[in-house]
């Protein structure tokens, strides 16, 4: 069993390139991680990894070595999944990561419903509007806000989700109301953008009468959080192109109105993403199943709070 431990710390190391973050996935301290990497590497009598003040490499061993130990984890974990399906009691730990504004009105209010059906499965959710890695951050399931990437990865798509172009009554008194995407183009504007690293698109994509297009704007203010756009937004700084569901209620208050309406955005999609491999795990298909209907119904909610 050490030297399975020893195992999994080296592989979570290896997905999240850092000893520190592969221990607190592991629920234990840098100094337990770097233990079990160090008697690993004294096992197999090479180096797995190249350390310095500033960064963690893993060395061509290190490569080499990865491949077969991630085997050896989903094995185990196919394994154990096969016996607990048959014994009908599935338990463990599914590993999900959602976008901000999705994980926090959509998928955690439900996590705890999903435990009190399901007491043996544990739940760690990771919620950031950052680009994830759903295979090399070795996760069990990933929901996902927007055009997909081709990928191995099997999609469940949940549902379309409008969006809208909003901002405070105070700053369309002061800046005036824009009607099209060609106004949000100008100095007269201020668009509040969401950027984080690994971004690929900064242009927002509008239905115009000549058909889809995408405006490049610019503005003063930005963030990698989308809550702290719809702060600003609110507090009348600028223009926030939002999915509706995360502004309905401001909508619905008035706090926010929408804007640019001869040119709406196009709607996106709200889909599940997760390795075909991990969708043979018990606990992963129930997790799966119970949050899709979950992030439908809590959608169907969100949209009815708008004014008709």
């Amino acid at each position: 069993m050490a030297y399975l431990n020893n195992i999994k710390m080296f592989v979570r190391v290896y997905e999240l390139g850092s000893m520190s973050a592969a221990a607190r996935d592991q629920r234990t301290s840098p100094a337990v991680a770097s233990s079990r990497i160090a008697e690993l590497e004294k096992h197999l009598g090479v180096r797995l990894f190249n350390r310095t003040t500033r960064a963690l490499n893993p060395t061509e061993n290190g490569r080499l070595f990865y491949t077969g130990a991630r085997q050896i984890i989903e094995s185990i974990d196919e394994a154990e999944a096969q016996v607990m399906d048959a014994s009908k009691t599935p338990r463990g730990t599914v590993f999900v990561a959602a976008p901000l504004g999705v994980g926090r009105r959509i998928i955690a209010p439900h996590i705890p419903a999903f435990r009190a059906e399901y007491p043996q499965i544990n739940v760690r959710l990771r919620v950031s509007d950052r680009v994830i890695d759903v295979t090399g951050e070795g996760l069990d399931v990933a929901f996902h806000l927007g055009p997909l990437a081709d990928s191995d990865l099997k999609v469940r798509a949940i549902a379309e989700c409008p969006r809208v172009l909003c901002a405070s009554p105070a700053y369309i008194a002061r800046r005036g109301m824009p009607e099209t995407g060609n106004d949000l183009v100008t100095d007269k504007h201020d668009c509040l953008n969401l950027r984080f690293p690994g971004a690929r698109e900064f242009r927002w994509p509008l239905v115009t009468p000549e058909g889809p297009q995408r405006f490049e704007i610019t503005g003063p203010m930005e963030s990698d959080d989308g809550d702290v756009l719809t702060d600003w937004a609110l507090s009348g700084h600028g223009i926030v192109f939002k999915p509706t569901f995360e502004v309905a209620e401001h909508l619905a208050s008035g706090a926010l109105v929408p804007v640019a309406t001869q040119t709406p955005p196009a709607p996106t999609q709200l889909a599940c993403l997760y390795p075909t491999r991990r969708f043979k795990d018990a606990k992963v298909r129930l997790f799966v199943d119970f949050m899709v209907s979950r992030c439908r119904e809590a959608l169907a909610e969100k949209m009815a709070q708008l004014p008709r």
